[in-house]
């Protein structure tokens, strides 16, 4: 019964195997013939013909050297025109042969080609389609690998498929009829037999032998992950005097990668071997038939040449199907792998019926907003408020309450589960996402910038703002001045994610960048709280050049920053529980005052105040 349900699983598995496969070659397809581009299909039915001529040249090959050898073996022919213009057939022949086969490939590299450039690019755009929980979800150097592995799947399947495969099938396929023709049928029975029986002995063994060269990869991947690992951690290895530890540790990998890669290496020479004897066992067939042809005269000496030539030119191309059909394999399922990627459902999606954003006012209105990530975790319950046209509102709360769910809802990387978010009336719902991002800024708590330059990285708010804008929006973040001290200037790049900057440059470019966008709506996500607070009362003053007449939702955790709002939300686990102004909040006495109390004893000694001793120009409006 064990061996059965084996055997019935690996069915099962074999089949959806080719399901899978056929499905990625299906995905593939319209790329290849792509319909709003006649020139590329023209180019497709081209190849296709010279592919068919290279064929028909190259199992013409050997005739040709048939009738050469029959003519100089035929003692009747005394003149030497006959085989010498043979000779040149035979050259001519094959140079025709190789020249179509190069012509097939220099006019099918641009559909090739077109095609990955197709499937990546669409690929890349659907990531970028996809809702902010699936990236959340996704490691980022994963999705990478999976493009990165998925175009060279291609890439490899187009150059053998279509180039090796299939020309080789073709070719399979002349030369048994042109031997049926010619002799009779056992001579085209036997070659597609011995043809038939390499294939299969080729693919069974190397579908065998995969998991030993699967084996070698993780062993070899597992020996290197703990070298490096050991080699990181020196000290730690030596603090604990562990390196006949570490050493046992790699040599375990060290001996499985052996057992394997002697495996792969024995079960290789099993494969050639094997190889070579249905050749020779088909060759030596093909020949005895040949040589009694000889011997009764139905056939001549030319015949037992081309019958044994065919052979060998079919065997040829075949010599590498082991290495071509794993690497296929591999191929196909990189490729499966990404066009699952592209068959991802988008969580957020434009509406048919979606129109483009009209800003008036910009007024900004959270109408009994309910929200959790998951359905069994609300995080926002019921929550509304208004932010007029050219006010400033801050959200603050504790870490969780829901603060930057909400900068995240209002950009529409989340559908809201109930009521609704509003902008001059509008539900965010029924507008394009690029209209709405559009008209609203954000300068998050964790700025991450390009590897470029810094004019790079602030030109980003609008790629095609002129040099004098891109200046002038850094004068307005004061971070001109800092980037004109620079040798590079505006060039300097910043490094992978702006490490190159301190906290506060990178904010000041940050804001800038926010700045050159010029959006209706500014949105300021924790833009201060993680630089100390000198560089945060700079930052501060930028931030209040930028809002100034502009609709400004500020959420913050230091509640100094937020003093100066028209009005303060305090959030607390997804409820708002306390709203107003500054001084009412703290006349109030509630969860915002002891709040305020916690925060100003944290904070008097970065002011230079007495422990406890409430810094009172803070409290002051437009003082922050």
């Amino acid at each position: 019964m064990t061996q059965a349900h084996g055997a019935a699983a690996s069915a099962a598995r074999s089949g959806s195997d080719l399901k899978a496969d056929a499905k990625a070659i299906r995905a593939l397809a319209p790329y290849l013939w792509p319909k709003d581009e006649p020139g590329m299909r023209a180019r497709v039915i081209v190849a296709i013909v010279f592919l068919v001529i290279a064929k028909i040249a190259t199992v013409y090959i050997p005739y040709v050297y048939k009738l050469a050898v029959d003519a100089l073996t035929n003692p009747d022919l005394a003149a030497i025109a006959v085989p010498v213009g043979l000779l040149v057939l035979y050259g001519l022949v094959r140079v025709a042969s190789s020249g179509f086969n190069e012509l097939r490939d220099f006019v099918f590299a641009r559909v090739a080609q077109r095609a990955i450039r197709n499937v990546a690019l669409k690929t890349f755009q659907h990531l970028h389609d996809l809702a902010l929980r699936f990236h959340l979800d996704r490691q980022t150097g994963g999705l990478s690998r999976v493009i990165e592995r998925g175009t060279k799947g291609i890439e490899f399947l187009l150059n053998f498929m279509l180039f090796n495969i299939v020309p080789t099938i073709l070719e399979i396929l002349l030369v048994c009829g042109i031997l049926w023709v010619l002799y009779d049928f056992w001579f085209s029975l036997v070659t597609f037999a011995t043809i038939a029986g390499y294939i299969a002995f080729t693919l069974s063994i190397t579908e065998w032998r995969i998991k030993f060269r699967r084996a070698m990869n993780e062993t070899d991947q597992e020996a290197n992950t703990k070298a490096i690992d050991s080699l990181l951690n020196y000290e730690t290895v030596k603090y604990f005097g562990n390196e006949a530890h570490e050493a046992r540790r790699f040599d375990d990998a060290l001996r499985r990668y052996e057992f394997a890669a002697v495996k792969s290496r024995t079960t290789l020479s099993l494969l050639n071997v094997g190889q070579g004897a249905i050749i020779a066992i088909g060759l030596v067939a093909v020949m005895v038939m040949a040589g009694y042809g000889v011997k009764n005269g139905s056939m001549t000496v030319g015949d037992f040449v081309l019958v044994n030539g065919y052979l060998i030119q079919l065997y040829m191309p075949l010599n590498f199907l082991g290495f071509v059909y794993r690497e296929m394999k591999q191929s196909l399922i990189d490729m499966e792998a990404m066009f699952r990627l592209l068959g991802v459902e988008r969580e957020v999606k434009d509406r048919p019926d979606s129109v483009d954003l009209v800003t008036a006012n910009a007024t900004v209105e959270f109408r009994e907003v309910g929200f959790g990530y998951r359905p069994d975790r609300p995080i926002l319950k019921n929550v509304s408020f208004k932010v007029p046209a050219g006010k400033t509102v801050a959200i603050v709360g504790p870490s969780g309450a829901g603060k930057s769910t909400i900068s995240r809802l209002l950009f529409r990387f989340y559908d809201v589960d109930g009521g609704s978010i509003r902008i001059d009336g509008q539900d965010v719902r029924e507008l394009t996402q690029s209209s709405l991002r559009a008209a609203i800024g954000i300068v998050p708590q964790d700025t991450v910038l390009f590897n470029d330059t810094i004019y790079y990285n602030i030109a980003y708010g609008r790629p095609g703002a002129t040099p004098a804008e891109v200046e002038e929006a850094a004068r307005l973040a004061q971070v001109h001045d800092f980037v004109l001290g620079l040798p590079d200037g505006y060039t300097t790049r910043v490094g992978e994610r702006g490490l190159k900057l301190s906290g506060g440059e990178k904010q000041r470019v940050a804001i800038a960048r926010t700045i050159l966008k010029r959006p209706a709506i500014l949105l300021f996500d924790e833009a201060t709280s993680a630089l100390d607070t000198h560089t945060e009362r700079e930052i501060q003053g930028a931030l209040r050049e930028v809002s100034k007449g502009r609709t400004t939702l500020v959420i913050a955790h230091r509640l100094s920053t937020v003093v100066d709002a028209d009005e303060i939300i305090v959030l607390q686990a997804g409820e708002i529980v306390e709203r107003g102004a500054h001084r009412e909040l703290i006349d109030r006495d509630g969860i915002y005052a002891a709040m305020w109390r916690r925060q100003q004893e944290g904070f008097d000694l970065d002011r230079g105040l007495p422990a406890g001793v409430e810094d009172m120009t803070a409290a002051k409006p437009g003082t922050a």
